[in-house]
């Protein structure tokens, strides 16, 4: 493993796992039930759609969407009824991916700078690559596009997947779901067919070429993503939509849930292989999402960016050889218990360092007789890359839930109030609809929970001060690198003020910029922290040799058209990125 464990000297109390919040609350610790299952290691299958939530399903009561092959699996599966993700996609990858609340990996939010996970951050892939395990990503990644942060870098030894947030999005412009150009170890390649069928193809290849030793198969699908004002991020094709538009749905959510059935029917396709092989009794499968808005249907639940329409998502595991199926857990879980789970599952060691803040859900799925005391769960996100105390926030117990300052993900300009903040209180065994506002007749469980909250806010941000991942240019590993503007340019007042990166080896660095349909002569300007270079640029040209250092720095680059005024740039386009090349 490349990670030296080391670099997590944060200097941090352990407290979110050895005490307590507020009264009787304990986090159990996951090494005390450990036990692997099987005598032989077991493969895995972690499947996560996109932006689909706990009512886009028919295991919900959803009586219009189309998911036979999904709800018979979870009628023989374990379904977690509460299980929770945060409001945005990329945070709740990072919690998936390393077992850690998102805030601690670098990632913030899901653009703009704010959805690049550092590099030495430990994945669950690299955890099982270590082990002997062949590991395949094949779909969504979301967690950084350039070294070392991409699939390649974080464990995977096999990966198929498309940049950015969603298929067609900067730095992903232009691409569709159909027949997308997608990144295959590394190499660009042109693919046919639609984005969940290539992907799903993809990861049945993977399985039938490691079938005779472990593996572990990680699918996010792009689908059910949607666009907000163009079509892009609403394809798929007819045969799958017209159904649902019959049924007099509208155009948004027949194409959304005609996505969610050619999902189900590439979920077969996958139970099916498993079952061909003769592996499935020995494969844990696990069908979750990352977050979900939910359609027309939301099962009762409240829609919201904190609410629980938003950020409870199906759960579903199986594994045959392991546990008993056909069974519902209402206990509270969240995506950073899944690799504590899959390391206890497959007989590892749950490392000390760095610091897990899931549990292994072991002891649940197992049916174990066990005291499993209530604990809490984090979930905040917001524009900007500096998280603010209580907005947009939320803390779950078994019983209760608190939020701060709702629906306020878009307001960068919010200054909540630290002495006075806004919360809500609900109790969601009696109101799980959070229609009462509780917190006014019960102000010491407010109290408590927002005790909480104030030391694990102070906890996360003392991990990494909420600096996001950093590009490094001039490496072995990725050389040219692409700098995408929009998607990873840090961002200050809505406009962008430059990348932060490392540059590995001091040089000569030829820089590329897109300047759009301007082509005249100019200025094309690097400025490294506070240093200011330049080189001219004729009628045409769009690029020019630097010499850079090595360091860490914040590196900006833009071009002054001559006799023209300078205006930062700060629309969702490719105008502006970079592509910085070492000689």
């Amino acid at each position: 493993m490349k990670k030296i464990l080391e670099k997590y000297n944060y200097n941090r109390r352990h407290f979110l796992r050895n005490v307590g919040f507020g009264l009787g609350a304990v986090v159990l610790t996951p090494r005390l039930f450990s036990k692997a299952v099987s005598k032989e290691k077991p493969n895995i299958v972690l499947i996560m759609v996109d932006n689909l939530g706990y009512g886009d399903f028919g295991i919900s009561g959803n009586k219009k969407v189309r998911t036979p092959n999904i709800d018979k699996f979870a009628r023989e599966a374990i379904q977690f009824s509460r299980f929770y993700c945060n409001p945005m996609c990329a945070p709740s990858r990072a919690s998936l991916m390393t077992g850690r609340y998102y805030y601690r990996t670098g990632v913030i939010h899901t653009s703009r700078g704010g959805a690049k996970m550092h590099g030495d951050e430990i994945t669950i892939a690299e955890y099982l690559h270590k082990a002997g395990y062949a590991t395949g990503m094949f779909g969504k990644w979301h967690l950084g596009d350039n070294h070392p942060m991409r699939p390649q870098d974080q464990g995977f030894s096999q990966s198929l997947f498309h940049k950015s947030g969603r298929i067609g999005q900067v730095p992903d412009y232009p691409n569709s779901y159909f027949n997308p150009v997608l990144w295959q170890n590394g190499k660009k390649v042109i693919t046919k067919g639609y984005c969940t069928d290539v992907f799903t193809g993809a990861a049945i290849k993977f399985i039938e070429d490691n079938r005779d030793k472990p593996f572990f198969v990680y699918l996010p699908t792009n689908a059910g993503h949607t666009a907000k004002e163009d079509e892009v991020g609403l394809l798929v094709d007819s045969k799958y939509s017209e159904p649902y538009k019959a049924m007099g749905l509208s155009d948004i959510t027949a194409k959304v849930y005609g996505m969610v059935t050619n999902i189900d029917e590439n979920f077969r396709q996958l139970i099916e292989k498993l079952d061909e092989l003769k592996i499935r009794e020995n494969t844990i499968v696990i069908f979750t999402s990352d977050d979900g808005p939910g359609q027309e249907y939301n099962a009762g639940l409240r829609n919201g960016t904190v609410y629980e329409a938003r950020i409870r998502v199906p759960f579903l595991i199986q594994w045959p050889e392991g546990f008993k199926g056909n069974r519902k857990i209402d206990t509270i879980a969240s995506h950073i218990d899944v690799l504590p789970t899959l390391l206890d599952a497959c007989g590892l060691k749950i490392p000390e360092h760095p610091f897990l803040d899931g549990v292994s859900l072991i002891p649940l799925l197992s049916g174990k007789d066990i005291n499993w005391k209530d604990r809490r769960l984090f979930f905040q996100c917001h524009r900007g890359l500096v998280p603010k105390r209580y907005q947009n926030c939320t803390v779950i117990t078994q019983r209760y839930k608190m939020v701060g300052y709702p629906n306020t993900f878009n307001d960068e300009y919010l200054k909540p109030s630290l002495d006075n903040p806004i919360l809500e209180l609900y109790d969601l065994l009696e109101d799980p609809g959070e229609e009462n506002n509780i917190a006014e007749s019960h102000p010491e469980i407010l109290k408590s929970l927002r005790i909480d909250y104030d030391k694990w806010f102070k906890d996360v941000k003392g991990t990494r001060q909420f600096i996001p991942g950093i590009i490094h240019i001039g490496s072995d590993f990725e050389n040219p690198t692409h700098l995408c503007r929009y998607q990873d340019s840090a961002y200050y007042n809505e406009k962008p003020t430059g990348w932060p990166v490392f540059i590995e080896k001091s040089g000569k660095y030829e820089i590329a910029i897109n300047r759009g349909a301007s082509n005249g002569k100019g200025t094309l300007f690097v400025k490294i922290d506070k240093r200011e270079i330049s080189k001219p640029l004729k009628e045409g040209e769009n690029k020019a040799v630097f010499d850079l250092p090595k360091g860490k720095f914040k590196l900006n680059i833009w071009v002054q058209e001559e006799g023209e005024t300078y205006i930062l740039r700060s629309v969702e386009d490719t105008i502006g990125d970079v592509d910085i090349r070492r000689l």
